[in-house]
C-alpha cells in the first residue's frame, strides 16, 4: 500500500522533470521524430496530436511549474460538524490511490495528466498509443529519474506498453488495484475502455461544438469566432464541427455567402442543410446523422433555424456535450441560451477553444469530461480528489 507523499516531495519531483524536460529537449525531439517517421497512418488530426515541438516542451515545462506552485488539493476541510454527543466530524479531499489514463497520440499527456494526477497524491499508470510508444517511453524514462532524484520509488508512474488485447484483459481483471480511469481519445477508445473496466471512468474529449448565430449578432464577431473554432487547431475537442445561423437575421443569405467565402480560404469542406445550401450552392448533406459526428478535420456542417428555441433543441439532440457558443447582442438571449443548452461549457460571444483547463484557470488539465459525475468540463488539479470523513470521539456509542 502506498501512503500519501508529501506536498515537499510532489513539488520537489515536478520540478526536477521541469528542470529535465529542459535539458533532454533535444534528445526528446530526436526521439519524437522517430515516432513521426514510424506513422504510417494519414490521420492529419493524429499525426499533429503526435508531434513534439518545442513549442509542446515548452507547455509541458509550464504546465509542471504551475502545477509545482499550485495549492496542495489534499487534505483540504469541505465539511466540518460537531454531532451532539460531542464528536467531531469533518470531510477533507482525498487522493483517489491509482489513476490509469489511456490516451492516443499525444507524448504531452503523459507528463501533464500524469502530472496533475500525481501533484493529488496518486500512483499514475500510463496507456498510450502505439505510434507515440518511444516518445512516451522517453518521458517515463525522464519521470523516473526525477523519481529517483527525490528518493521516491519510481513506481508512482508507470508505463503500461500493452496491445489492444492485453490492455483489454487488464481493464477487466486488472493486476493492481485501479481506482479511476480517464481514457483520453476518440469514441472508440473511450467505448472500449467503458466497455471493458471494471472501475469507474470519466468520459472525456469528445466535442461536436456548436456557434449559434442569433438574430441579432455582430456578424464580424460571428466570422472571427467561426474561423477561430474551425480552423485554429482541428486536432482537440474544443474544435468547431457545426454552426447555426437564424433565418430571423436580416440578410442572412449574405452572411452565409461571407462565411462559406472565409471558410474556403482555409480550405474547409462545407456541408449546407437545404435552406444553407440552396442560399450558398455549396453540396448538401445527406442525413440528418452527420450532426452527431466529431471531424477532427477541415470539414464543417452549417444549418439554419428559425428561432433560438429551435438552436437550443437541435444543439441538446446533436451535441457531444462539450461546446456552444451564442453569437448576439441580447445579452437576455444569451443568458437564456446559455442556461438551457446541456453542455460543460457555455459561451457568449467567444470560441469554443477556450474549453482548456489552463484556459480556465486550472493551471492545465487531465482531461475534459463529458460526463455530469463527479466533475464536468476541464478536470484540474483541485478537481482530481475524491472525499473522506474523519470522526473524531471519546467513546461515544450509538
Amino acid at each position: 500500500m502506498k501512503t500519501v507523499l508529501s506536498i515537499a516531495k510532489r513539488n520537489a519531483v515536478l520540478s526536477s522533470m521541469a528542470i529535465l524536460l529542459e535539458q533532454e529537449r533535444a534528445n526528446l525531439k530526436a526521439v519524437n521524430q522517430q515516432d513521426l517517421t514510424n506513422y504510417s497512418g494519414d490521420d492529419l488530426a493524429m499525426e499533429k496530436r503526435l508531434l513534439v515541438d518545442d513549442a509542446k516542451i515548452d507547455g509541458m515545462i509550464l504546465s509542471l511549474q504551475q502545477l509545482t506552485s499550485q495549492e496542495d488539493p489534499v487534505g483540504k476541510v469541505r465539511f466540518d460538524f460537531t454531532h451532539e454527543n460531542g464528536m467531531k466530524i469533518s470531510n477533507k479531499t482525498a487522493a483517489f490511490g491509482t489513476i490509469l489514463i489511456i490516451y492516443e497520440s499525444r507524448p504531452d499527456v503523459t507528463v501533464e495528466a500524469g502530472g496533475i494526477a500525481f501533484k493529488s497524491g496518486n500512483k499514475i499508470l500510463l496507456k498510450g498509443g502505439k505510434e507515440s510508444l518511444l516518445s512516451n517511453l522517453k518521458i517515463v524514462n525522464l519521470w523516473h529519474q526525477a523519481l529517483k532524484d527525490n528518493d521516491v520509488a519510481s513506481s508512482w508512474v508507470e508505463y503500461l506498453n500493452y496491445d489492444r488485447a492485453e490492455t483489454q484483459a487488464f481493464l477487466e481483471n486488472p493486476t493492481q488495484k485501479v481506482d479511476l480511469i480517464v481514457p483520453r481519445g476518440g469514441e472508440q477508445l473511450i467505448a472500449f475502455t467503458k466497455k471493458h473496466a471494471t472501475c469507474p471512468v470519466i468520459v472525456s474529449g469528445r466535442g461536436n461544438n456548436f456557434v449559434y448565430v442569433n438574430q441579432e449578432a455582430d456578424l464580424e464577431k460571428a466570422l472571427a469566432i467561426i474561423i477561430n473554432g474551425k480552423t485554429s487547431n482541428i486536432s482537440v475537442c474544443n474544435a468547431l464541427d457545426k454552426v447555426l445561423i437564424d433565418t430571423n437575421l436580416p440578410n442572412w443569405e449574405a452572411f452565409a455567402n461571407e462565411l462559406v467565402s472565409k471558410l474556403k480560404t482555409f480550405n474547409v469542406t462545407i456541408l449546407g442543410d437545404d435552406a444553407f445550401a440552396k442560399a450558398t450552392q455549396i453540396p448538401v448533406i445527406e442525413n440528418d446523422l452527420i450532426w452527431f459526428e466529431e471531424f477532427l478535420d477541415y470539414k464543417i456542417v452549417i444549418g439554419t433555424t428559425q428561432s433560438d428555441e429551435e438552436a437550443i433543441t437541435k444543439i441538446n439532440k446533436y451535441c457531444g456535450g462539450h461546446s456552444a457558443s451564442i453569437i448576439t447582442e441580447n445579452n437576455e438571449i444569451a443568458q437564456q441560451f446559455m442556461d438551457n443548452v446541456d453542455t460543460a461549457a457555455v459561451y457568449h460571444n467567444a470560441s469554443t477553444r477556450f474549453t482548456d483547463g489552463g484556459q480556465f484557470g486550472l493551471g492545465g488539465e487531465l482531461a475534459i469530461s463529458t460526463d455530469k459525475l463527479h466533475q464536468r468540463g476541464p478536470i484540474g488539479l483541485q478537481h482530481l480528489v475524491t472525499n473522506k470523513w474523519y470522526v473524531y470521539g471519546q467513546g461515544q456509542i450509538r
